[in-house]
């Protein structure tokens, strides 16, 4: 079946005039152009219409997308499994908050007593979740699923206090950051106060701490942009100066 601007529209839900924007753009071109000049959409276009939502509904944005589909590696089925994974977890988030919305309903009308950590177990529990899925299998790889798993029952377990005092630690890292690099010397007082300040932020997800792990992940900075954009969106090659500083004051 074959479908106009409008009609696609009124199928998926969305407006024509995305549609027109996607086409601008190459993300989804019509499968041709009638003789009245009407764009013809046929069912390529449809499933890959589909595909575009379902990004879209996970919050990718539409560069990605297009980097994604246009790949010669684009496998619809094996896209479609990925899409399902990342629903269901996105279900099981939002399953989470809708009961720590409820708990927290009855517990204003004090029907039950809700303590501090419940109150924030759903949120803790999706940062575990993203930083499994962002960094999780290079972590793994570094330093083994023990470690992992006994840095996320401490995350876990971290009360809202510490929590505020971790944030406050980060910020102040940022900060001797900034300065350090000004220093234009690893081997400097602020450097040190840099890594230090590092290692206290890392000892509150961290179950237990060496030198060889610190320099380790320092290097990490650098192999994975990821990790390196971190602090380079802080101060240019912020993360090369941490990680020399890093290592010049604890190798």
């Amino acid at each position: 079946m074959e479908y106009t601007v409008k009609k696609l529209a009124e199928l998926a839900g969305v407006s024509s005039r995305t549609l027109r924007y996607y086409d601008e753009i190459g993300l989804l071109k019509p499968e041709r152009i009638n003789s009245s000049g009407y764009r013809i959409y046929g069912q390529t276009q449809v499933k890959l219409l589909q595909q575009i939502l379902f990004y879209r509904e996970l919050e990718v944005d539409l560069e990605t997308i297009m980097t994604l589909i246009t790949a010669d590696s684009f496998h619809a089925e094996t896209e479609l499994q990925k899409h399902r994974e990342n629903l269901i977890k996105k279900r099981d988030w939002l399953d989470q908050i809708i009961e720590t919305v409820e708990r927290t309903i009855q517990s204003e009308k004090g029907v039950l007593t809700m303590s501090d950590e419940e109150k924030f177990k759903a949120f803790k529990e999706k940062a575990i979740s993203d930083n499994e899925d962002a960094y999780g299998k290079e972590i793994r790889a570094a330093y083994g699923d023990q470690a992992i798993i006994a840095s996320q029952a401490k995350w876990r377990s971290m009360s809202q206090a510490d929590y505020a005092a971790m944030q406050a630690k980060e910020q102040e890292v940022f900060s001797l950051l900034q300065e350090a690099v000004g220093t234009k010397d690893p081997h400097s007082c602020a450097s040190v106060k840099l890594a230090n300040a590092h290692k206290e932020w890392l000892m509150y997800s961290w179950s237990h701490y060496s030198k060889e792990a610190h320099c380790g992940l320092a290097d990490m900075y650098i192999a994975d942009d990821r990790f390196s954009s971190y602090y380079n969106n802080i101060v240019s090659d912020g993360a090369a100066f941490l990680r020399d500083a890093i290592r010049a004051t604890f190798n």
